[in-house]
């Protein structure tokens, strides 16, 4: 035949090399916001921690983590869109208006911030007022619904493992405080296993245990 289990070679490029997408995003997520964590715990002042070429290096590439759980949703999307249906698209949808508004948040941390601590100090320690604490915060909670949305979307699905549908949610409510690590890890950690999962099957998937023909 010329699929198995589904696979068919008509699939779109996103949907083939998924599992590989997914793994290596989840598994970045993780080791950067473990890193981070690493040297958070280091430093008892916040200015020197800001100042500290380790810490820029790593909130930088936190940052560049964001970009790739834009494409790992739309990855992971695409394997189970037509089961997923028309709650599976606004759940793809919100994870990315989320997953966009908190890597923007981030990106600032990791440019921004270091400059802004070297020429104006005090605003590490500035009244934040309520504008921006409505900007602030709005990307935390955009970025959290979601990810559970999507979470919820692939239990409805049914084309993924139930646990691992499950963490995404998990990940997603923890994903309230991913701007302090190790919260992020959760998330992460479930798109490893999402990972993991999509390229064992899909291997499983290319390994007939007879010859096929076409």
């Amino acid at each position: 035949g010329i699929h198995r289990f589904g696979f068919m070679m008509s699939e779109s490029a996103l949907s083939r090399y998924a599992g590989p997408i997914v793994l290596i995003v989840g598994a970045y997520l993780t080791v950067t916001h473990l890193a981070l964590e690493f040297v958070f715990v280091s430093f008892s002042d916040l200015a020197l921690m800001v100042a500290d070429p380790l810490y820029r290096v790593l909130n930088l590439a936190y940052a560049a983590a964001f970009s790739g759980l834009a494409i790992a949703a739309c990855a992971a999307y695409d394997r189970q869109a037509r089961e997923a249906g028309r709650f599976g698209l606004v759940a793809l949808c919100a994870a990315i208006i989320g997953t966009v508004n908190l890597g923007a948040n981030m990106w600032f941390e990791g440019f921004a911030v270091p400059w802004l601590a070297g020429v104006v100090p005090q605003i590490l320690t500035a009244e934040k007022t309520l504008f921006w604490q409505v900007g602030y915060l709005s990307s935390y909670i955009l970025f959290s619904i979601g990810w559970v949305l999507f979470g919820f979307a692939s239990l409805r699905a049914r084309v993924f493992p139930r646990l691992i549908s499950l963490a995404i949610v998990v990940g997603g409510l923890i994903g309230f405080l991913a701007a302090r690590p190790p919260y992020g890890v959760a998330l992460g950690l479930a798109l490893l296993s999402l990972g993991i999962w999509m390229v064992r099957t899909r291997s499983a998937a290319a390994s007939p245990s007879q010859p096929t023909t076409v």
